[in-house]
């Protein structure tokens, strides 16, 4: 058999891949391979991303709601020293926000917030997360301390002192706990809401309010438990002046000073001892201090010349320079501080101690203390100006004896105290520097001209009927049309005044209806109001019903001051109107603290 060999056969063609073109460069193929895979995996990464992120918006989410309504409460809990419930939900609160931080703080949560439109949202849910972590793990745990702090007078021993070691204890948990709650709604108030979707939008404005109101709490029980023990005498003795303002008769701080005591302070034992009446030092040829040309077109030189006339300036502070003056320069002695109050603030107090007997007899609680102080004493005691004052006193002493024993609801004492400083009705200045830095920058220190208040507005009201006739006069002050859109926002500040006496009023003591000097007929009130603009800020005319009234125009601190002079007949009532600015959302109105209306009124934009 032969053997036979195979022949030689024609290559077969090849069978091209279906991701390869046969006419297709191998480098350019591997690159299509490449960013198809990319495009895949990024597909992927961004679809995982997206659950992740909707994954810790829900952890999220879920957390803040369970734990918005107890921060909100954080509101009345603080400024009532309702502390009880808030700490019983505290670690409830505390794992909710841990949450919400944690969620947070993923890094693909972070990446997230650099995207446009949802990023702000992001952003704003992890900034309020952070800071709401920040207020309940710092602030809260000391928000227990304040209890004891504004409510010190329960720590009163049988002596009447007041234990001031725990109020040195407290003080450096409150202090960080208000700097802690301040970073926070810093931060909060920062946060664009116009950039937020509504959902969201809606209860950050919600926390951007709750928190400033929980940071002023806080910052006013920072700023007793500091005050307090020094002011108190903890570290030695101090002597104050207490002046007693008197309504009837208005002043720019609320009424004109009508008495003086003298009260010594020492380890929180307070005492009366000394009172004047405004007899005991009678006016002089020139101001107790050099006058600034301001404050002499404003005020003219009564406000350094009577001592009565000293609170005529809405700047507390400058009251109580020219009032220790005085008291050093006729009396002979220096104090550590000037303390005002009105009778309103009494009366606050009446409410909590209950009915008190003054030395000649007459019973005296919350509901008839004005009308007592105001009418009665002077019907009673007509043109003996002497004898008026002296009951004034007599009615300050047995007050004070009432306070200072006890009487009463202790807590109540402290809660009606902070009422009437946060109305303006209780004022306070230090004569020790550090001290006094501290208080310009409070409602009690009364400092709108020299404390850090440039956007306040103010409306001041003084008699000029020299009489006692304003416990007839109504007052309301009102933010009306707050317009906050637009290039300018601006508001109108209203004034209403309306004047209702007895019938019989133009039969009542000449020392009641007035010495004015003027062609005033008997009977009427005539009432200076001195309205202040914000600094740097146009002051137009001032309205009066549907009109405009020409008045005095003068410049204090960089702002603009207008004074007009009401003229008010027996049952008679006007409305006066000025526009002012908008600043920052916000209208903050200073203005005289009267029988029917308080010194302090804001308004705030939506």
């Amino acid at each position: 058999m032969s053997a036979t060999v195979d022949e030689p056969r024609a290559p077969e063609a090849a069978v091209p891949v279906d991701d390869e073109l046969p006419d297709a460069p191998r480098p350019r193929r591997r690159l299509a391979r490449r960013i198809a895979f990319g495009v895949l995996a990024l597909l992927v990464l961004l679809v995982v991303a997206a659950g992740w992120l909707a994954f810790r918006g829900y952890q999220a989410g879920t957390a803040l709601l369970s734990a918005k309504d107890v921060v909100l409460d954080l509101r009345g809990d603080v400024g009532g020293g309702d502390t009880q419930q808030l700490e019983a939900r505290l670690p409830e609160v505390q794992a909710d926000l841990a949450a919400a931080r944690s969620a947070t703080a993923d890094p693909v949560w972070r990446a997230a917030e650099h995207l446009p439109w949802v990023g702000a949202n992001l952003e704003a849910v992890r900034v309020v997360s952070w800071s709401l972590d920040d207020v309940v793990r710092d602030a809260v745990p000391a928000i227990g301390r304040i209890d004891a702090v504004l409510h010190a007078q329960e720590a009163r021993g049988t002596d009447g002192r007041i234990d001031l070691a725990p109020l040195v204890d407290a003080a450096p948990d409150i202090v960080a706990a208000a700097a802690s709650a301040h970073a926070a709604q810093a931060a909060v108030a920062a946060i664009d809401t116009d950039a937020l979707v509504g959902r969201l939008a809606g209860p950050v404005v919600q926390l951007q309010d709750g928190l400033s109101q929980v940071t002023g709490a806080l910052d006013a029980g920072a700023q007793v438990a500091s005050l307090l023990p020094p002011m108190l005498g903890a570290d030695g003795p101090r002597t104050y002046l207490l002046v007693s303002l008197n309504s009837a008769e208005l002043r720019s701080a609320g009424g004109i000073v009508g008495a003086f005591a003298v009260l010594r302070a020492d380890d929180g034992n307070v005492d009366l001892t000394e009172q004047r009446t405004t007899l005991d030092l009678p006016g002089i040829e020139s101001s107790i201090l050099p006058l600034s040309a301001e404050e002499l077109r404003i005020d003219t030189d009564r406000l350094g010349r009577w001592v009565q006339n000293a609170v005529l300036t809405p700047d507390f502070p400058r009251s109580a320079e020219l009032l220790a003056a005085r008291w050093e320069r006729d009396i002979g002695s220096q104090v550590d501080g000037v303390i005002a109050t009105d009778p309103v603030a009494v009366s606050y107090l009446l409410g909590a101690t209950g009915a008190v007997t003054e030395p000649g007899g007459v019973q005296i609680d919350a509901s008839n203390v004005l009308q007592v102080l105001l009418r009665d004493a002077y019907l009673t005691y007509g043109d003996d100006a002497d004898s008026g004052d002296r009951f004034y006193t007599g009615v300050a002493a047995t007050i004070f004896q009432a306070v200072g024993s006890g009487q009463g609801d202790s807590r109540a004492v402290v809660d009606a105290l902070a009422r009437a400083g946060a109305e303006g009705r209780l004022r306070m200045w230090s004569a020790h520097p550090a001290e006094q830095e501290r208080l310009v920058s409070t409602s009690v220190g009364a400092a709108f001209l020299t404390g850090p208040f440039p956007d306040a507005t103010g409306l001041f009201l003084n008699d000029g009927t020299a009489g006692k006739l304003g416990y007839f006069l109504s007052t309301a002050v009102t933010v009306e049309d707050l317009r906050c859109t637009g290039p300018d926002p601006m508001a109108t500040v209203r004034l209403d005044l309306s004047y209702s006496p007895p019938a019989e009023v133009e039969s009542f003591p000449r020392y009641v209806t007035g010495w004015s000097g003027t062609d005033l007929p008997v009977g009427w009130l005539a009432t200076n109001i001195t309205v202040y603009s914000p600094v740097g800020a146009p002051l137009d005319a001032i309205g009066l019903g549907d009109g405009f009234v020409l008045g005095g125009s003068a410049e204090a601190g960089g702002r603009d001051v207008k004074v007009v002079t009401s003229w008010l007949a027996p049952g008679a009532s006007e409305t006066y109107r000025v526009d002012v600015p908008v600043r920052d959302g916000r209208v903050t109105v200073w203005t005289t603290p009267t029988l029917t209306s308080p010194g302090m009124v804001t308004a705030t934009c939506p």
